[in-house]
């Protein structure tokens, strides 16, 4: 006898949603892409909580992760997932991962992390207050014009910046004109070109490249995240130096950031989310601003384009 298709399905999905543990807190944790800089911050946040003492092996918690993989579908389904589980926490790893959790999570907590202040995001309302389900770390983009300016430590005859912007992502656009305004004040001339998503940045890049810009600036946006090798391996054989606001793409082969640090970025998130399971998910906790930021370099990259080092960053080490 053969089951029907529509039923096997129906099978097949309640299978893959079971009730949640009696006495273990259970984190729905999404990542927006696969990213190796956004997977310092998770790395961040799993052990803060285990530090804490929430973990598997403590019998008393259960992460479940899902990565969309810059699919949106996927990134809606994820959240379905979690709501239809009824986790106790969604924590969201990116500003896409922020913004859907919120509009996507009912009463369910959101833990943000890798993400601009709400209002940034879009996220709060007429009269400016956060949504009431939302705490976690955020960053704002006063740091950006300590990153431009950052170049001219290492470069101090830069006349020109070249850089690749997410027109879909408010964060991005934001940071873009933060950019500009710090580099006219410095002298410094932006190209900046738009892309919609990775599949373009090859193309773009190389057009930038052509433009004979004297350094890259690696901007704060998924896309950028998800094709940066591709980016690093263009300037790299035009002997173009990256740079960057974010610490994460030092270790992936910039030469240079100031920015937040995304370990510890997770791991200050991570310790809220502990905050919230202490009080029993009756106290949520506060949004705070991100704490460490690092001036950080790649010793490789410097080596090979034969710069020197400024003080006052360290090495990164691998």
């Amino acid at each position: 006898m053969k089951i029907p298709l529509t039923i096997l399905l129906l099978l097949l999905l309640t299978s893959c949603v079971t009730s949640p543990k009696e006495g273990v807190y259970t984190i729905g944790f999404l990542d927006a892409v696969e990213d190796s800089t956004l997977g310092l911050a998770r790395k961040g946040f799993q052990d803060a909580l285990e530090e804490r003492g929430y973990s598997k092996k403590d019998n008393n918690l259960e992460i479940l992760f899902r990565n969309a993989q810059g699919d949106m579908n996927t990134l809606i389904q994820s959240l379905q997932f979690f709501t239809t589980r009824g986790v106790d926490l969604i924590a969201a790893n990116s500003t896409l991962s922020t913004i859907s959790a919120v509009q996507r999570s009912g009463d369910i907590p959101v833990c943000m992390m890798v993400a601009p202040e709400p209002y940034m995001a879009g996220l709060t309302d007429s009269e400016g207050n956060n949504p009431k389900n939302l705490f976690g770390v955020y960053e704002t983009l006063n740091y950006i014009d300590t990153s431009v300016q950052m170049i001219l430590e290492w470069l101090p005859d830069v006349t020109t910046i070249g850089l690749v912007y997410n027109q879909a992502e408010t964060q991005s656009l934001n940071a873009l004109e933060r950019i500009k305004q710090t580099a006219n004040r410095l002298g410094i001339e932006v190209f900046a070109l738009p892309v919609t998503n990775s599949s373009e940045t090859q193309l773009v890049t190389q057009s930038l490249i052509e433009r004979e810009i004297d350094v890259f600036f690696a901007m704060p946006d998924n896309i950028i995240f998800s094709s940066f090798e591709v980016i690093l391996r263009l300037c790299n054989r035009a002997e173009i130096p990256v740079f960057s606001s974010e610490s994460g793409l030092v270790a992936r082969g910039a030469v240079a950031a100031f920015g937040a640090d995304f370990y510890s970025w997770g791991h200050q998130a991570g310790l809220l989310a502990a905050d919230f399971f202490d009080s029993n998910k009756s106290d949520l906790p506060p949004i705070q601003e991100v704490i460490v930021r690092n001036k950080i370099y790649n010793p490789e990259a410097v080596s090979n384009l034969g710069l020197d080092i400024p003080k006052g960053f360290q090495a990164f080490i691998n």
